[in-house]
């Protein structure tokens, strides 16, 4: 009877999923099947966690992130949580062989947003996007190679580029939030009062080069995600265009956003190319 209760917990990580992230939604559905379920449910874990150290103002969430990885802990040891959020990313830790150090890194970084503003050194920024980013993208990639280590250690570098990238972009979109909301700010030495178009080429410049690295594995990806993966890319690459030729100064006061006409537009550009085998 558990296999319900499994049903339940992953449709709980597609819709937190589909309600939080349009844009990591869209190149979710285009994974195969059995590459999709798991990567709603790393996603919910993450969001889930993420949540908690950026949103639960009010709560008392270092209490709150400790119960959190303590539930945790329990459902990895168990093989069962009445959390269906973390029933169903455990199944994936199991079914997939998400390494503990992985996780462990991601909750570090997520410990961190608890108590840190500002990254004053490139070494602390670094290590901030290993684990809230990077650790990521190679959990996402065990799932996609299905336990080939070998082909897991030549995409591996790829991967993290990508997570960085995608970061990064987040970060510099939601300068102005991070920055009014949580009183934080992840890129090094960055004074917002001084934030010019020099600081944000130079912004620009780092996730560029983090997006030509990818790019380069994701052609490399198992049939079963490079659709996906690809048009996570795309939307992402769109994303930082929109921020290259917007000005500094409109980035400190408003969200930039892709239209859903131009995502549906990198949808069909991207199967159309996986279609006739140029991806």
């Amino acid at each position: 009877m558990k296999d319900q209760f499994d049903s339940i917990s992953y449709e709980c990580s597609k819709l937190v999923t589909q309600r939080y992230s349009t844009s990591f939604s869209l190149g979710t559905r285009l994974l195969e099947d059995g590459v999709r379920m798991h990567i709603y449910n790393i996603y919910g874990f993450v969001r889930f966690a993420d949540e908690i150290v950026d949103t639960f103002h009010g709560f008392d969430k270092e209490l709150l992130l400790q119960k959190f990885e303590e539930d945790l802990a329990h459902a990895l040891e168990h093989k069962i949580s009445l959390n269906p959020i973390l029933n169903s990313f455990q199944y994936s830790v199991h079914e997939n062989n998400i390494q503990p150090e992985l996780i462990e890194a991601f909750l570090k970084s997520m410990r961190t947003d608890l108590h840190k503003q500002t990254y004053q050194t490139e070494e602390e920024y670094k290590e901030y996007i290993y684990g809230s980013a990077d650790v990521v993208g190679l959990m996402c990639l065990q799932v996609f190679v299905k336990g080939d280590q070998e082909v897991y250690d030549k995409l591996k570098s790829a991967a993290m580029s990508l997570g960085s990238a995608f970061q990064k972009v987040n970060f510099l979109r939601d300068l102005n939030a991070d920055f009014k909301t949580l009183d934080r700010t992840y890129f090094p030495n960055l004074n917002l009062s001084n934030f010019d178009e020099v600081s944000k080429m130079k912004i620009i410049d780092e996730i560029e080069n983090d997006f030509k690295q990818a790019l380069v594995g994701i052609y490399k990806l198992p049939k079963n995600s490079r659709l996906g993966v690809y048009t996570a890319y795309r939307y992402y690459h769109k994303l930082l265009t929109k921020l290259k030729n917007t000005p500094s100064v409109k980035i400190q006061k408003a969200r930039i956003r892709v239209p859903n006409y131009q995502k549906m537009s990198l949808l069909a550009q991207s199967y159309i190319k996986f279609r006739f085998n140029l991806l």
